[in-house]
């Protein structure tokens, strides 16, 4: 079982940057694969980026490709995502998954969310 706590988000102007945290409990964190996902209002939730048990591999959606940089810290069962070069369509509600294995493209393979965060970026 792993439970997760998003933080971080807020309001920026575009341009701007945030980074958000995932902060995991149980012991075992290191062996799982973590997403992060949003959803805007009246949309779907989308993949935004992922990374592998060990943060040896990394997968970006090509909207947030060379801005955003997703990292994880092991030792403190914490995921990093930095948003630099936001934008009004970053707007969001961000969620960190976490999965068993294989970091994953599709929310479906992931057990584990967060409750979200906000992130606004204003134009």
């Amino acid at each position: 079982q792993v439970q997760l706590v998003e933080s971080g988000g807020g309001l920026v102007q575009a341009g701007g940057s945030l980074r958000l945290s995932c902060a995991a409990s149980g012991r075992t964190f290191s062996s799982y694969a973590v997403g992060w996902f949003r959803q805007a209002p009246g949309k779907e939730r989308e993949f935004v980026v992922a990374i592998n048990w060990s943060g040896s591999s990394t997968y970006y959606a090509d909207s947030v490709k060379g801005r955003f940089t997703i990292s994880r810290d092991n030792a403190k069962n914490t995921v990093y995502l930095q948003m630099n070069s936001l934008k009004p369509e970053d707007t969001a509600v961000y969620y960190c998954a976490a999965r068993h294995g294989y970091s994953n493209r599709a929310s479906a393979e992931y057990a584990y969310w967060g409750q979200g965060t906000q992130v606004t970026v204003s134009s």
